[in-house]
């Protein structure tokens, strides 16, 4: 059976927090989560941009500033969220950028490992307390063959932009499935699921590639990429679906997971090891200067 906006479930009561909201798949699950009824922060690094996104949404949503880059910004939103006093149901890591030229974060980091993973690792454990069914991060196909360079993570030593695009979608799928198992063993009820788009055309392949590869990423767009809104659907599985599992990563089901439709895929295997799990989570924690509390862990238990 083919999974399709159709099957996602009246959401009113209910609040999504989706980064990267005014674009590409984030603007896509948005859309959806909102005609179906949910109320829809819009975390967006560019609030310009995003007010354009928003005019175009039929549905309730409201705007929050954050540059997944700048640990700064994180902490100022999970504090604004706090102040007052919010619930999300649901959070979605989904805003990321792709295959730059080498930059730095304002913290120093290496900008993708930073925007991708870094910053949604900050922004999870900072706001964990406040959500109550489930967190989505989005990673990609692209994580398979890859690794965290821990001999050189911020690619001073030699960067090649395709590897560490395939290390921060790696470290997505290391963390994702290091909550679920943390979750678990505090017998907290809440779900930890990992999603990916397959080939889904998007501004993320022509924002940060340049000269030649972007050219290529446009052709490839063109010619071979699905549309974003299917793309989504896999955010969407992971992030609606009661039958969806804690643990479990949603990609297409066909043409090797680069197109087709929502449904239960395996995680290169590397990324299923505990302890490269473990200890990227507390280089994470060091690097972020956020930790999880026990009791963030037990309040669903």
């Amino acid at each position: 059976m083919r999974w399709t906006e159709e099957q996602v479930p009246e959401l009113t009561g209910k609040t999504f927090l989706v980064t990267g909201a005014n674009s590409g798949l984030g603007f896509e699950t948005t859309k959806v989560l909102a005609r179906k009824g949910a109320h829809v922060i819009m975390a967006v690094r560019n609030v310009q941009k995003g007010a354009v996104a928003q005019a175009e949404i039929r549905g309730s949503t409201e705007l929050k500033h954050i540059d997944l880059a700048d640990l700064d910004s994180v902490r100022a939103l999970a504090a604004h969220l706090h102040r007052e006093r919010r619930t999300i149901d649901v959070l979605v890591n989904n805003a990321g950028i792709m295959m730059p030229p080498r930059q730095l974060s304002k913290q120093g980091h290496e900008l993708q490992f930073a925007a991708n993973h870094l910053g949604h690792f900050a922004l999870t454990l900072l706001t964990l307390d406040l959500v109550t069914e489930r967190v989505v991060t989005v990673s990609s196909g692209l994580h398979r063959g890859g690794r965290v360079h821990y001999e050189d993570l911020d690619g001073a030593g030699q960067y090649n932009r395709q590897s560490f695009y395939s290390q921060s979608k790696f470290a997505n799928v290391l963390f994702g499935l290091e909550l679920d198992r943390r979750l678990r063993a505090a017998g907290d009820q809440r779900r930890s699921l990992l999603a990916h788009p397959g080939y889904s055309a998007t501004n993320l392949q022509l924002a940060g590639p340049t000269g030649v590869l972007r050219a290529f990423m446009r052709m490839g767009n063109a010619m071979f990429a699905m549309p974003a809104a299917q793309g989504a659907l896999n955010i969407l599985y992971a992030a609606t679906a009661p039958e969806a599992q804690s643990g479990q990563f949603i990609g297409p089901d066909r043409l090797r997971e680069y197109r087709g439709w929502p449904s239960v895929v395996q995680p290169d295997p590397k990324a299923t090891d505990e302890a490269d799990a473990k200890r990227l989570w507390a280089l994470s924690e060091q690097l972020t200067d956020v930790q999880l509390s026990t009791t963030d862990l037990h309040q669903q238990s």
